[in-house]
């Protein structure tokens, strides 16, 4: 077995999967596994999937399996995952929890083939229906639960409710009482309704193909990052950098200010002028303009306070809203 502690991050990122010899029993993820088959216990469900570690969280398609990122197997390729992403999904008791709930719910709903049922097609929508390479999401609605991050219940009917069982699940969230007033309200009571139908009968459909499962991945870790790191460019802090540095590139002196001054001094015309051509949500531009100037004043840039200035930031933010009006996203495409 390697002794992973010992090695650099280029060491480490030479690795391939299967060379890892990561193992779940022994690891502080084995005991979120046991609470998790507790709570199932203690709603008298009997399925309880097998939980492997893969390249990422994951329950593959019509497979009753659960997939758990291979960095928290180990704290030094933990540390390397937040070094590399920024942060380490999971990595912490209770964010591992919410996703082993959340992937449990994909898994029991292969498991017994429940999005087969006309109530479920009825109340989720279409199991059918395709993955959207992003989506558009509603803050404000009731009509979904809230659990993980982005408001993922939006996402697909699926997903919807793998996140409506996982607050079914999870003993704190009280749910009853805090989705009281919400149209959520049906879809939990209706997951409540499955435990019950479910009681005491084995599922359909118990093994499950174990894809992307690391202990058989040739991949190197640095490929693995290379790939990873492409595909998350937007989330990352230095997405818009190469466009600021352009737009604002003077150093500072006697005709300059900082760069984050300037947004914020024209904020309320570009976000009026933005969001009335985009017809996009006034938050969404208003965002964006938050993280440019947070951006700004980070990377320290200065520029004179002008009309060009002012125009090239409209057009880029402009830009930037109307492919996230098409796609859902800021970016052109995500390869």
């Amino acid at each position: 077995m390697p002794n992973l502690d010992q090695m650099t991050n280029d060491e480490l990122l030479n690795m391939r999967f299967c060379d890892l010899d990561l193992h779940i029993t022994g690891t502080w993820i084995e005991t979120c596994i046991e609470q998790l088959r507790s709570e199932l216990t203690l709603h008298n469900i009997s399925f309880h999937p097998t939980c492997f570690l893969a390249d990422e969280w994951l329950c593959p398609d019509n497979e009753p399996v659960v997939g758990i990122a291979f960095f928290l197997a180990h704290p030094r390729l933990c540390k390397l995952e937040k070094e590399m992403m920024l942060e380490a999904e999971g990595g912490t008791k209770a964010s591992c929890m919410q996703l082993l709930r959340h992937e449990t719910g994909h898994a029991l709903n292969y498991a017994y083939g429940l999005y087969r049922r006309k109530k479920w097609r009825k109340i989720f929508g279409p199991f059918s229906k395709e993955y959207p390479d992003r989506y558009r999401y509603q803050p404000y609605s009731k009509r979904y639960v809230r659990h993980l991050d982005d408001w993922y219940a939006q996402y697909h009917p699926d997903e919807d409710f793998a996140e409506t069982f996982a607050v079914w699940l999870d003993p704190k969230s009280d749910w009853r009482n805090r989705y009281a007033r919400w149209k959520a309200i049906e879809k939990l009571e209706y997951v409540d309704d499955i435990a019950r139908d479910i009681t005491g009968k084995p599922p359909i459909k118990n093994e499950g193909v174990r894809y992307w499962d690391v202990a058989s991945m040739k991949t190197t870790l640095r490929t693995y990052y290379k790939r990873k790191q492409r595909f998350y460019a937007e989330d990352y802090p230095d997405f818009h950098d190469f466009h600021l540095r352009d737009m604002f590139p003077m150093p500072p002196g006697d005709e300059t200010i900082p760069a984050h001054k300037i947004i914020q001094n024209h904020r309320r015309q570009i976000l009026q002028y933005v969001a009335s051509c985009s017809r996009e949500k006034k938050y969404v531009v208003a965002g964006l303009l938050k993280d440019l100037s947070s951006r700004c004043r980070n990377l320290n840039l200065y520029a004179v306070d002008n009309a060009d200035a002012t125009m090239r930031l409209a057009v880029y933010v402009t830009a930037l809203t109307m492919n996230y009006s098409y796609t859902g996203s800021f970016r052109k495409n995500k390869k």
